[in-house]
């Protein structure tokens, strides 16, 4: 029997089923080539999504060692609830949802432009679905709810890639990221599969239970972790499962990159905490190893690449690598040999790294959208020359955002940084110390390409081409976009009220779960 309560836990993902199905079937058969009624219905669906996510946070903040919030059989047990409801992952599908908002507010002009809402409103259902699938990742608390999830999200990003289907790179980009995500979901299901078998069981903490009794083969379990690890790399896009990222970046169409691009790292970094730091945390000692290798692959490999790019969206897509294997090294300096001290620090540094790197990606693609027009992307960083004398506003909303991915002071990327390499030092392991000093040298060498676009925009001459008399777009467009600088600004100053949402928001999943 389900209770009152447990229907509370999942009101969200109900809200955006229904009203994603809703916004589908009213959007059928209509011309409009801007779906103004779909955009408002979607906007307004993700503010009420938004109150509620953070109601729920709130809720669940102050239940910390008491009553676990599942969606199974109404008993209040956390070995039989399929869904969970914790501080963290409320906070997430808080800022997901957000996320998607600011997206959506930044991605409808330029989708109007290119004739993507003339036949159909599918961005706008599409993306509602892929936030339904965040938030079943984000909350599940079963291999089988992580897995749907996980699927539902990316059936709809294949989707939006090929969004535009008189473009060949966006349907080039979308087979690829097809062929390539159906493989990585084929190792993640084959991972989880064997943990299954080793186990006898498909709950999260009926798995760490059984982990901790030292049951099952250790070599079935540890083979079974790869393949996990794996499947998880590729959907941060983690070297070496890093292949579809700079295609998919530079041939989806810019709002869908921006989509596919930001809120979903959340949902990554949740169902990472799930399996990893919950279920499988008896393993720690061996997936700490595997992601410290993804770390130091993805920091090398991304930023190395990412001087020799000349598009920004591609650019941009090997900084992504870069910036999730700086959030991985969080996740390394959790547990040092069986003390869980470092743990709610290390945890909430990555946390806070995941979801101010959301922010700033929301600010540089919005700039990119914002300067593209008909008949021109405007996706070279060439492009961007001399913006600075066009709209001194726009170039210091991209110069906030290059200095805060290069960890630059006072943008709120310094402090993300400054956090994890402080979880790495208070480790007190020599290797962690090590990693720390080499996330430091890279990150000296990633400054290079982040300052070179800030250097175009204020001192380059602009091309003809790149440089039309007035930059127009939606006030509604500014404003947002403004606010989204000054926020990577500002928390840059006083980040410590998000730093501490952070750490509450761990230290209350990691009690409640354990």
């Amino acid at each position: 029997m389900i209770d009152k309560l447990s229907w509370v836990t999942i009101y969200p993902e109900l809200v955006l089923l229904i009203m994603g199905c809703f916004i589908a079937l009213t959007d059928f058969g209509r011309t409009n080539a801007r779906r103004s009624r779909s955009y408002g219905l979607t906007l307004g669906t993700l503010a009420v999504v938004v109150v509620l996510t953070a109601w729920q946070a709130w809720q669940a903040s102050t239940l910390v060692g008491s009553t676990y919030y599942g969606f199974g059989d109404g008993s209040g047990s956390r070995s039989n609830g399929l869904v969970v409801m914790d501080a963290m992952g409320s906070w997430l599908k808080c800022f997901a949802a957000l996320a998607l908002m600011v997206g959506l507010v930044y991605g409808r002009p330029y989708a109007a432009d290119r004739n993507m809402l003339r036949n159909g409103g599918e961005l706008f259902t599409l993306s509602l679905f892929a936030l339904l699938g965040m938030f079943v990742m984000i909350s599940g608390n079963n291999f089988v709810m992580i897995y749907l999830g996980l699927e539902l999200l990316t059936l709809s990003s294949y989707a939006l890639v090929a969004l535009r289907r008189d473009h060949p790179l966006s349907s080039e980009a979308a087979m690829k990221y097809f062929v390539l995500g159906a493989m990585a979901s084929g190792f993640l299901l084959y991972g989880l599969s064997m943990m299954y078998g080793a186990t006898g069981s498909l709950d999260i903490n009926a798995v760490y239970a059984s982990l901790s009794s030292h049951e099952g083969s250790p070599q079935v379990l540890v083979f079974g972790l790869v393949f996990v690890v794996a499947g998880l790399a590729f959907k941060i896009g983690a070297v070496p499962f890093h292949m579809w990222v700079p295609d998919v970046y530079q041939g989806a169409p810019t709002a869908v990159t921006l989509l596919i691009g930001s809120a979903p790292e959340l949902a990554a970094f949740a169902i990472i905490i799930r399996l990893l730091v919950v279920g499988f945390q008896p393993l720690t000692f061996d997936w700490q190893q595997m992601l410290a290798l993804l770390a130091i692959a993805s920091l090398l490999v991304g930023n190395l690449a990412a001087i020799a790019q000349t598009n920004l969206k591609r650019m941009l897509a090997y900084s992504a690598i870069a910036q999730m294997g700086f959030m991985l090294l969080g996740l390394t300096a959790g547990i040092v040999n069986g003390d869980a001290s470092n743990a709610w620090r290390a945890y909430s540094a990555s946390m806070f790294y995941v979801i101010t790197y959301v922010l700033t990606t929301l600010a540089t693609f919005g700039i990119i959208m914002l300067l593209a027009r008909e008949g021109f992307e405007s996706e070279e960083i060439a492009d961007l020359a001399g913006l600075n004398r066009r709209s001194p506003l726009y170039a210091g909303v991209m110069a906030i955002a290059m200095f805060s991915l290069a960890g630059i002071p006072p943008m709120v990327g310094f402090y993300a940084k400054l956090m994890v390499l402080q979880a790495l030092i208070n480790s007190g392991q020599m290797a962690y110390i090590v990693l720390a000093v080499f996330a430091v040298l890279i990150s000296l060498v990633a400054a290079f390409y982040y300052l070179r676009v800030v250097k175009v925009m204020y001192f380059d001459e602009p091309s003809s081409t790149a440089a039309p008399a007035a930059i127009v777009a939606p006030r509604q467009v500014r404003v947002v976009l403004a606010l989204n600088g000054a926020l990577i600004l500002i928390l840059g100053i006083v980040p410590g009220g998000l730093m501490s949402l952070c750490m509450k928001a761990i230290i209350n999943s990691l009690t409640t779960t354990s």
